[in-house]
């Protein structure tokens, strides 16, 4: 079931990456969006280590607690 705290995020993708995008992610097991998710999280680990952590301002628009479900 789709978390509804996510965020979605289309791109645009040429043909041919697309096709070697989902041929590394079914080699190492994962799905297309799950490698898409490894690769980003890779590149902030990264740039993390390189430049210290990265400290976000809470979204007013997203409340930490939501209403229970009526």
């Amino acid at each position: 079931m789709r978390n509804k705290k996510n965020k979605h995020l289309g791109i645009e993708i040429d043909p041919q990456l697309h096709g070697k995008l989902h041929y590394i992610a079914k080699y190492e097991g994962r799905s297309a969006n799950g490698q898409i998710l490894y690769l980003i999280r890779q590149c902030i680990r990264e740039f993390e280590e390189k430049n210290g952590t990265i400290e976000l301002e809470p979204d007013p628009s997203r409340p930490d607690k939501e209403e229970p479900a009526k």
